[in-house]
């Protein structure tokens, strides 16, 4: 990685959010084409794939030797995520809230190498929030991102915004979580179940959690899990492109990235694969992370998801 900008690249990402931004910005989704990819909870709009040539196109001029990787034009079975330098891209992460005007949608673009998060770099243009990380430097969250300075433009503010106070037992934490496309089959079940017992009363065996958010883009649950405005965040059934570029921003907040499924043995499931599909999202703390993180497999328990590429 010594001979890979990271600054530059960074520096590059976050210019084509910005542009890409104001494309979604301009974008009339009463008017727009629309369709279905699995179900009518999985959707895809011609912004979507308009924003994903933009930033194909953008990165692949300037960077023409590393990969990409994109939603829109990901081939089941085909398409893998190597060692190689790659760009890993969401062009709108939260298509569902995109199409009804629910302002939390996000351009997601990461950037790995040797299938390790080292770039992230997530813009929810609708409220105007930058979220960034580089591997080594740290996290930064900023307001008002795309104003010019002086026109009230916020400062960066290095993440956790909360600082990294201990993590108690889940009774204690507000987690973030999603229902997603698939909704039936044993994925979906070990969903429900395990929503179920998060929120009910400790009388009737839950873990009665403070409560669940669902702000409908992986990327967005994943930068607040770094911000510490939300606990943790449990996923199975997203890919590479809706975790990488947030992957990065919450391991350099402090936070930690481990499997959304129990280890089959000790020792296993603290180091996911990129493109494992199953996430569980910790934010940093002082103490308790590994804690939380075993109680939280505790309640899951014998349940397996279990998604293919």
């Amino acid at each position: 990685m010594a001979d890979i900008n990271l600054q530059e690249v960074h520096d590059t990402l976050v210019s084509i959010a910005f542009e890409a931004g104001r494309m979604i910005m301009a974008a009339n989704t009463s008017e727009i084409t629309t369709g279905e990819k699995m179900n009518s909870a999985d959707i895809v709009t011609e912004t979507d794939q308009a924003v994903e040539r933009l930033v194909s196109t953008r990165v692949q001029t300037k960077y023409p030797s590393y990969l990409f990787v994109g939603e829109e034009t990901y081939v089941a079975g085909t398409t893998r995520i190597t060692s190689a330098p790659t760009f890993i891209v969401d062009p709108i992460d939260g298509t569902t809230n995109f199409v009804h005007g629910f302002p939390h949608a996000c351009i997601s673009l990461g950037f790995a190498v040797d299938r390790s998060p080292s770039v992230g770099v997530v813009y929810n243009p609708f409220l105007d929030v930058l979220y960034t990380g580089i591997r080594g430097r740290g996290s930064y969250m900023q307001r008002n991102a795309s104003l010019e300075q002086g026109q009230g433009q916020g400062p960066k503010q290095k993440l956790p915004l909360t600082g990294s106070p201990p993590l108690g037992n889940l009774s204690t934490t507000l987690v973030a979580v999603e229902w997603g496309s698939q909704r039936d089959g044993e994925n979906f079940e070990v969903k429900a179940r395990t929503f179920r017992k998060l929120t009910a009363s400790q009388e009737n065996g839950g873990s009665m959690v403070h409560s669940l958010r669902s702000l409908g883009s992986a990327a967005l649950n994943i930068c607040a899990t770094a911000a510490g405005q939300v606990d943790l965040y449990w996923e199975g059934g997203c890919y590479a492109w809706d975790v990488a570029a947030g992957w990065c921003i919450l391991s350099e907040a402090g936070g930690k990235m481990v499997s959304g499924s129990p280890p089959d043995r000790e020792g296993e499931g603290w180091d996911p694969a990129l493109d494992s599909r199953v996430y569980l999202a910790v934010r940093g703390a002082s103490s308790g992370q590994d804690e939380i993180v075993r109680e939280f497999w505790g309640v899951i328990g014998e349940g397996r998801m279990d998604y293919k590429h």
